[in-house]
Order: structure tokens, then C-alpha cells, then sequence
């Protein structure tokens, strides 16, 4: 088989597809692996272990040419990254609607998975790998940083972390955004990463500064550094669990410690220790079971040493990849003593409708992504924050495919972004159009009990209404392609999902979706979470008109 790992999207403003809805469609598909952006594009692998943007080779061939052949008032259905159907709707419909790793709750674990996927009846679509809106790394770099800022905030009263150091680990498709987001916080980042040629792709495309192989070199590197207080990441060759042990045992407590491994998928998105990264592979090819015990044993030692730091003062926090889970069903009884980062610094963002909203030039152009910067500059600029966001990254994110930017805007402020930059592509100061998404990960667009719904005010954590209203209300405003996954982020049986997708190409179309869609995209986080009884949601929806019938007016 000859593996199709020079897939690039198209450039430009031609098209080969019959409207730009399509053209977008495919060019975002294609973007997910090119090989700048995608984790292992030769298995079609995106991000985050077994992250697929199509289930197999035939099925990725067969939605090209299906988009390709698609007319402008059809709609293509995708299961789980195959091509299953075309139908007639109309022109305000999604030309593709998408369902990825959907399994009925009481068999909606890895080992059917597994059986499905054996038999090509199912693949992994995490987030925004199957869902064709992936931009590389930083697609959750705004959101790691302001993570890290937010946690300086609580701890030391100040967003500038010079001086400061944080311990994680992975350096994968989206745990690569780590190090560049701790260096743009101020911090001394130091990543733990099994696999050196993950480190090495990430110095490459900028988002890493030092690659070292012991724990002495990184200790002294990273002393040097905080002395200084000079901003840096550092990519440590190790196993998590053994490093942060050795951390431990030598009493170094870093000021912050986390972890963004893929240890969602035990047997393919993490190392157990006390192996060599070349034996941890033999072992999962030839004795997959123990494999995935002695990865969850070694998750369990993980998430003790993290324990262990927050005891002895360190702010530790849980990224979102469910080890706490894993942990616990090992033994750790206490797994759930340090908090997610939704719960404790994000949430008051998504009671606003706040999220992290993203664009990218169809065009290939950077020029156009500058333009936009400029705009959203001009449209926001009393957000400090945003502007200074927009200024990092323009010096420090390189491109990975397709020109894209990353910036958290909120309800009452993407719709309107979005319709000055259709007007820009329909008077030509754009070269192409502009396709709008976001990550599932948003305000009301997923149901994720250990992540993003961990501790609501009112114990809805795993109710999964919201998700599935979001993937309706964005179809019948005629979002550009709608999603709805299970298991992204946490794993099989830990989450539901939705995602959309919008194209601005300049026409009156474009607009009346963009002012339906990106209104009630967004207020669905305003509504679940003035439903669930926060009072910046409740104060969000009624300053900004939101529609909630059953709102509560006892606002504190």
C-alpha cells in the first residue's frame, strides 16, 4: 500500500469543487493531514492516539470524490469516516452532516470499540479530527495559555509567571502546544515526553526551545533559566511517571505540575514505565491486554507523584485527558483530589459563551489570517487580553498547513467578527473565503463529566442533551458541515460532543448563516450554564438578550 502522506490542500481561490461550502469541506479534510499538521498521516491518524480524519483509505477517496460531485442543495452523511449516503435538502442545510464513534451507552466502552474498529465498522474521531477543523497545535494553545495564566492568577495574584515553573508531560498533536503556551505565560515549561521524535518535530516547528535526555540536564536548565527568569520550554526525554518521581524524591516541587498525555487511550496513547519506548510497542503488538494493565499501573504511579506534589505545595491541576479515571479504577482512591482546569479556571469564560473559536484561509495565504488579525484587533481592542493574545502569536506560532488563527471570543462577538470578514471576502480584501469553527471543546457543545462539565453547580455533569441540542440548533441554522462524536478528549464512555462549521465566501447565503449560526452556537454555553444556575450566565443572557424561559432571577 502506498501510504498518502503528501495530501495537501488545495491553495487559492479556484474552485474544484461545485460551491465553497465543498471546497471548504475538502480543503479542511485534506489540511487535517497534511503532513504539517497530522500526528501519522500515513494511518490517517490526526491527533491523540487513534484520532482519525476518515476511517480508511477507500472511505477518504470516496468523501473527496463525493464532495467534489456534491450539489449545493445535497448533503453528505458521514459514519464514522465513511461516505454512507447523499441526500437532497436545500441550500440552508449543512452540506455534511457527521457522526463519529456514537455507541449505545451500555456498550460504549474501548473493548466494543475495539471490536468494531477490528471489523472497519468504526473509527476514532477525538474532536476536530473528524470533524475536519483542525489547525495543529494551535488549535489549544490560546486555551492551554490561558490556563496557565488563570492558574498564576489564583496563586500568585499575577498572570506574568516569570520565575515560575510548571512540570507536564506529552508533546503530541495537541499536548505540542504545551511548551509554547508556558512560554508565552512568562514560565520555565518543562515537557515529559517518551517519544523523542515528538520534541524534535516540536523545536522544529517552533513550539519547543531545548531537548534534553536526563533529569540532571533538565533540572540545571531549568534552575538557570528561572534565576534568570527568562521565559523557555524544555522537552525531556522520560516516562512521566518515573521523572516526576525523581522530581519528587529530590525535593523539586515546581509551581505548577499537570499533564496532557493521550492517556485517554490506555493502550495506544500511553507508556507504561520501567520499559524502553521500543519495548512498550513490542509488548502492545504482542500482548495488548497486559499492555493496557501495566499502562494503567503506571498512570496510577503518574497520578500519585501528582498528589504528592500538590501536597507539598504545588498547583496541580488535571488537563483534561481522564488519568484521574484510569487512576482511580486502579487504586487511587484520592485520584479526584486535584481539580480539572475546566472547573478551576475556565468555566466562568463558558458561563459568557466564551470558547475557542477559529479561522482559517482557504486561500493558503497568511496574508489574509494578518488581515483578520487586524480586524478582530480594531473590533476588540478594549480586550487587552485579546490583542496582546493576537500579538504572541502572530511572532510565535509558525503555520502548520493551512494559515489559522486561534482566539477565544465569546456570545455578541463572533457573529459579528464573522460578518465583517465575509463582507472583506465579498469586496476582495481577502483572496479567498474564510472557514470559521471551533473546537468541541466550547461552552455548550459537550457533555464531559471528568472534563468539561466536571462539577456543574446543579450535578448535570453527564447529561448529554446539551451536546445533541447544539449538533440540531447548528443544523437548522445551517451551519456549513455539523458534528457529533462520543469519547473525544476522555476516551470511549466519558463524553458526547458536537461540533460546526461555518464558510464565509462573501454571499448574502453565507451572511444570513453566519448571523444565525454563530449567535446560537455560542448562547447554547450561555444557556446550559444559566440553566445549570451560574449567575455570569444568568447576567450574560439577560444583558445580551439571550431567550431562556425558565430564567431565574434571584441573581446574586
Amino acid at each position: 500500500m502506498v501510504f498518502k502522506t503528501s495530501i495537501r490542500a488545495p491553495h487559492g481561490n479556484q474552485l474544484t469543487c461545485k460551491g465553497w461550502t465543498q471546497e471548504a469541506a475538502m480543503r479542511m479534510l485534506m489540511n487535517n493531514l497534511d503532513p504539517e499538521v497530522a500526528e501519522n498521516p500515513d494511518e490517517l491518524i490526526v491527533y491523540g492516539g487513534i484520532g482519525k480524519a476518515a476511517r480508511n483509505w477507500e472511505s477518504y477517496e470516496q468523501i473527496i470524490a463525493s464532495l467534489k460531485k456534491l450539489e449545493n442543495d445535497e448533503t453528505l452523511l458521514i459514519q464514522s469516516g465513511k461516505p454512507v449516503a447523499v441526500f437532497r435538502t436545500h441550500e440552508h442545510s449543512p452540506r455534511v452532516l457527521i457522526a463519529n464513534s456514537n455507541l449505545v451507552p451500555a456498550w460504549a466502552n474501548w473493548d466494543h470499540f475495539y471490536e468494531l474498529e477490528d471489523r472497519d465498522l468504526m473509527m476514532y474521531g477525538q474532536m476536530t479530527a473528524g470533524s475536519w477543523i483542525y489547525i495543529g497545535a494551535q488549535g489549544i494553545l490560546q486555551g492551554t495559555y490561558l490556563s496557565f495564566v488563570e492558574a498564576g492568577k489564583k496563586v500568585f495574584g499575577s498572570a506574568d509567571l516569570r520565575g515560575k515553573f510548571i512540570l507536564t508531560g506529552g508533546m503530541g498533536g495537541m499536548s505540542g502546544a504545551q511548551p509554547l503556551a508556558g512560554k508565552m505565560a512568562g514560565a520555565v515549561i518543562l515537557v515529559v515526553e517518551v517519544e523523542r521524535a515528538r520534541i524534535e518535530r516540536k523545536i522544529k516547528e517552533g513550539y519547543c526551545d531545548y531537548l534534553v535526555e536526563t533529569v540532571d540536564e533538565a533540572v540545571a536548565l531549568v534552575n538557570k533559566l528561572r534565576d534568570q527568569k527568562e521565559p523557555a520550554s524544555i522537552g525531556l526525554v522520560g516516562n512521566c511517571a518515573d521523572v516526576n518521581r525523581e522530581l519528587l524524591n529530590r525535593g523539586i516541587i515546581p509551581d505548577f505540575v499537570t499533564d496532557q498525555t493521550s492517556a485517554h487511550d490506555p493502550i495506544n496513547g500511553y507508556i507504561p514505565n520501567n520499559m524502553t519506548f521500543e519495548e512498550a510497542l513490542a509488548l502492545r503488538k504482542s500482548d495488548v491486554k497486559t499492555y493496557e494493565r501495566r499502562a494503567k499501573e503506571t498512570m496510577a504511579e503518574h497520578v500519585r507523584t501528582m498528589l504528592e506534589f500538590q501536597e507539598a505545595g504545588a498547583e496541580v491541576f488535571d488537563y483534561g485527558n481522564n488519568i484521574r479515571a484510569y487512576a482511580k479504577e486502579m487504586g487511587v482512591t484520592n485520584a479526584f483530589d486535584f481539580p480539572g482546569f475546566v472547573p478551576a479556571y475556565i468555566r466562568p469564560l463558558f458561563c459568557e459563551g466564551k470558547g475557542p473559536f477559529r479561522w482559517a484561509a482557504l486561500s493558503g495565504d497568511p496574508e489574509d489570517i494578518y488581515k483578520t488579525d487586524a480586524l478582530a484587533k480594531e473590533m476588540f481592542a478594549e480586550d487587552e487580553g485579546l490583542v496582546n493574545w493576537i500579538d504572541m502569536a502572530q511572532k510565535m506560532v509558525k503555520w502548520q498547513g493551512l494559515p489559522a488563527r486561534i482566539c477565544w471570543l465569546g456570545y455578541g462577538d463572533r457573529h459579528r467578527f464573522a460578518l465583517k470578514v465575509n463582507e472583506m471576502v465579498a469586496n476582495g480584501e481577502l483572496s479567498a473565503p474564510i472557514v470559521f469553527g471551533r473546537d468541541h471543546l466550547d461552552s455548550g457543545s459537550v457533555a464531559s463529566p471528568n472534563r468539561e462539565t466536571e462539577g456543574m453547580l446543579d450535578g448535570s455533569d453527564a447529561v448529554s442533551d446539551w451536546p445533541i441540542l447544539n449538533a440540531l440548533v447548528n443544523t437548522a441554522s445551517g451551519a456549513s458541515w455539523v458534528s457529533v462524536h462520543h469519547g473525544g478528549g476522555v476516551g470511549m464512555g466519558y463524553s458526547q460532543h458536537a461540533g460546526q462549521v461555518l464558510v464565509a465566501d462573501g454571499s448574502e447565503l453565507a451572511a444570513e448563516k453566519i448571523a444565525r449560526v454563530l449567535i446560537s452556537d455560542p448562547g447554547m454555553g450561555v444557556a446550559r450554564h444559566a440553566d445549570a444556575g451560574y449567575d455570569i450566565a444568568i447576567r450574560t443572557a439577560k444583558n445580551k438578550g439571550v431567550q431562556i424561559p425558565m430564567l431565574k432571577d434571584d441573581v446574586k
